[in-house]
Formats: structure tokens, sequence, C-alpha cells
């Protein structure tokens, strides 16, 4: 909104031209967003807890989690405020793939919030059903997905040229590309954005586990994105990296600076031992909103080695439950994985650093296939 309203006069205000350049608006963007979260946490944290809205734990989880019920939850709803906020004054406001990723991010976290809300009423941890979250889930990345296939404003050419076309990690994208029919890439793109929604959701298990991986995620799809659709003195860089070329998919760097900074803010209260937990409304609408980010950017195969850590956390969780069905052994002492490590005795601030390790060196495996191609 800033870029909308005060670039036009930059002819006549000098300084005014740095809104042009998109790293401004990221850096920008970030502080915006962490002075928000600075900011306000003290206050929000203090209204979560007058109006008693805290964490219910599980009882068969670990020992040392019980201690952790009553910290107040939702906090999550202040990181979506700063994230829109400094989205919509940083962004280019006629940047379609920007709305679409704020829309994702809005609509996933008012399923997290009623999700929330429920578990606070009823004071257990039974919100919403998992039918029901995934319904609400799929409608909206269907939706979205749907009109990044049928719908052409605001999209340009190089997208709806290269749409329904998916980028091999290491190789080049002008030799090998994947290429789905309509209804395929409506799907596969609705799976990612939902797969990543609940894989953030299950890694939000321990006091700054999911946000560290999530800022890492979005400072590299920042990169990504900003290759993409930059030019230096009249050269492609996507055309040079032979990756794909996107025009609209720089300004979406403002919004992954836009979750840096809000994910900063709100770190500072989130880590051990926390003030304040994410609750559903944030780790389902971060999730969403780098499920989208992938799909945007072409980087739907990408994402499963950016963001291995939720792949894991996903997969743990899905491999438990199926070996206990078919089986009636588990695989793990508890899971998602994280709690197995708990479990075998690992105490919780080591599970989270070395998890946010592991989740920097994929960052960066992801990043050098920029140039192993």
């Amino acid at each position: 909104m800033i870029y909308y309203l005060l670039y036009p006069y930059s002819d006549r205000i000098g300084f005014l031209n740095v809104l042009r350049y998109v790293p401004f608006r990221v850096l920008a963007a970030t502080m915006t967003a962490m002075l928000l979260t600075f900011g306000l946490y003290p206050w929000f944290i203090r209204r979560l807890q007058s109006r008693q809205i805290g964490q219910v734990v599980r009882k068969e989880g670990p020992q040392s989690h019980l201690s952790k019920a009553g910290t107040p939850t939702m906090g999550g709803a202040l990181i979506l405020l700063a994230l829109v906020a400094s989205t919509v004054l940083w962004a280019d406001p006629t940047n379609t793939p920007v709305w679409l990723t704020l829309a994702v991010t809005a609509a996933y976290g008012v399923v997290g919030y009623i999700d929330d809300a429920r578990k606070v009423r009823k004071n257990n941890t039974g919100g919403l059903s998992a039918r029901g979250k995934l319904v609400l889930q799929f409608s909206v990345a269907i939706a979205v997905c749907a009109y990044l296939w049928y719908g052409e404003a605001g999209l340009g050419e190089d997208w709806l040229a290269i749409r329904n076309r998916l980028a091999v990690p290491f190789i080049a994208f002008d030799r090998v590309q994947i290429a789905l029919p309509p209804w395929a890439y409506v799907m596969f793109g609705a799976f990612v954005i939902v797969a990543t929604s609940n894989c953030v959701n299950l890694t939000d298990g321990l006091d700054g586990l999911a946000i560290g991986p999530v800022m890492i995620n979005a400072g590299t799809y920042a990169i990504l994105a900003y290759l993409a659709g930059v030019t230096f003195f009249g050269e492609d860089l996507a055309d040079y990296l032979q990756i794909p070329s996107l025009e609209s998919a720089s300004d979406l760097s403002v919004y992954c600076g836009a979750m840096i900074g809000a994910g900063f803010g709100f770190l500072w209260f989130n880590t051990y031992p926390a003030q304040v937990f994410m609750g559903d409304v944030g780790s389902l609408a971060l999730g969403g909103g780098l499920g989208t980010l992938a799909v945007l950017t072409k980087n739907e195969l990408l994402s499963v080695l950016l963001g291995g850590i939720f792949v894991i956390e996903g997969v743990s969780v899905i491999g438990q439950v199926a070996s206990f069905k078919l089986f009636k052994k588990r695989i793990f002492l508890m899971a998602p994985i994280h709690h197995h490590f708990e479990k075998k005795g690992w105490p919780e601030p080591k599970v989270i650093v070395r998890f946010w390790i592991i989740s920097i060196m994929l960052a960066l495996a992801s990043l050098a296939t920029l140039k192993l191609r």
C-alpha cells in the first residue's frame, strides 16, 4: 500500500525511488512485522491470560509437558496480524500472487482459530475433527489452485506458459519438466498446500520448534522468489540459473520478509520456557502460506527437501498410526518424532536446536540446487 501511494511521487521526492526495489521493501516489511510483534506481544499475552485462554496438554505426552498446561495459547493470531499488515503495507497491491498467498494464510488462520477455540472451550485436545479440518483446508486450496489454472487476471504470461509444469530439483527447468493435466495440477497443488500446513502443525509441539524452521523456509523462499522474477542489467536471472521465470513472483519476497519478522517477534516470547504458544491459528496458517509459496514459485518438489523437518514430522505420525493399526506395534516411543527424542531423555532445548540445525542444512542444500542444474 505504501508502494502504491508514495511511489508515484518519486519523480518529485527523490528518496521515494527506493520503493521500487524489492529488497528494500523486504527489509521494511521484516522490520515492520518485528516492531509490531515485539511491541504488542506483552499486551497480547496479558489479554490471553485474563481471558484464561490456556494450553490444553495431552495426558499421554511427556511428563515434562504437564507443567505447560494453562500457558497462553493462540499467540499465532498476532503473528498473522503482523504478517498480513506488513505485507499489505509494503508489497505491490497489484500483485495477484501476493493476494492469493495472503488469502490462504488468512483462511487457514480462521480454520486454526475455530480448532483452538473449541479446544479451549471444551478444555480438552479435541477441536475440529480431522475430516472437518481437511475439508475446509482442501476447499480453500482447491479454489486457489483452480484460479491459478483457469484464471488469468494478474498472473502474467510467464505463469500461464508454465502453470502446469513442475520443476525437478537439481535439473535445469528447460531440460526436464513434469507436465500435468489441469485436474491433476489443481489437486497436486492443493495437496502441497494442505500437506505443508498440517506438517507444520504437527511440528509445533515444543517451545520454538516450529517457528525456527518456518523462518528458515521463509528466508529460502524469499531468495527463490526474488531470483525467479528479477532482472539485472536486462538479463533474466531465472534463465541464467535455469529455474522457472516468473516476473510476478519477486514481490512474494515481501511476504516472506514479513513472515520472518513476525516469527522473530514471536520467538522472543516462545523460546524455552515459552510465555505463549502459537496454537493452530498460527501453525496451520503459516504452513499454508509456505505451501502456497512452493506452488507460486514452482518449487513444489523442492519443498520436500526444503521443508524436510516438516515432512519427517508428518511421516512419523503416518508411519506410527499405520504400524499400530496393521501390526499393533509402534515405530517410535511417541509421535510426532520430536516427542520420541524427548522420551529417550533428550532435553527439550537439545531437540529444538538440533532440529533447527537440520533445517538450516536442508535450506542450504535447497539453495545449492540453483547451481547444480
